[in-house]
């Protein structure tokens, strides 16, 4: 290979991890800053709101279907999801740039709600920067964690157990 093609892979190689570096460094918000809103139709068309979910804990995953760690941690999210659903927890995953096509395939192999933005106007205001970025919300609408790059169960499982109720009143 050329010397200067060599040159030009480190660089871009170079390039791509520090802004990796970086964002995993840098927060997208506080811990304790307000969930911003988020309202978005499931796959069957019905509307789903952050806001009514209050009272539980929440996992906010946005991801894309063409995104390899995304496809990579659903399995281990959806271990989650079953494990605590009736502890007041709650997931929700944000598809975001995905054809609907794509979300009905891989649709049957997440039990959690799926959430379509086919605009993409949740990644403003929840300031995500990349895919799989996950929110943890407490029971009083408040980020407590973010998560950069896949999550693993145990992680999830880890950051969930302190802000989870004792008990779960029953779901209505």
């Amino acid at each position: 290979m050329n010397r200067w093609v060599k040159l030009a892979v480190i660089a871009v190689a170079a390039v791509a991890v520090g802004q990796l570096l970086f964002r995993s460094a840098e927060p997208a918000m506080g811990s304790g800053t307000p969930a911003p809103p988020l309202a978005l139709p499931d796959l069957q068309g019905r509307r789903v709101d952050l806001a009514a979910l209050k009272g539980k804990v929440v996992a906010v995953n946005f991801w894309a279907s063409w995104c390899g760690p995304c496809q990579l941690e659903i399995p281990e999210l959806a271990q989650v999801w079953s494990a605590h659903r009736d502890r007041c927890f709650e997931l929700l995953g944000v598809a975001e740039e995905s054809a609907p096509a794509d979300l009905m395939r891989l649709a049957p192999s997440i039990p959690y709600p799926i959430l379509f933005d086919a605009r993409a106007e949740a990644l403003t205001p929840w300031r995500v920067e990349g895919y799989p970025r996950t929110y943890l919300v407490d029971a009083e609408g408040k980020v407590r964690r973010v998560f950069v790059g896949a999550l693993r169960k145990r992680q999830l499982e880890e950051a969930i157990g302190p802000l989870l109720p004792a008990s779960c009143p029953a779901r209505s």
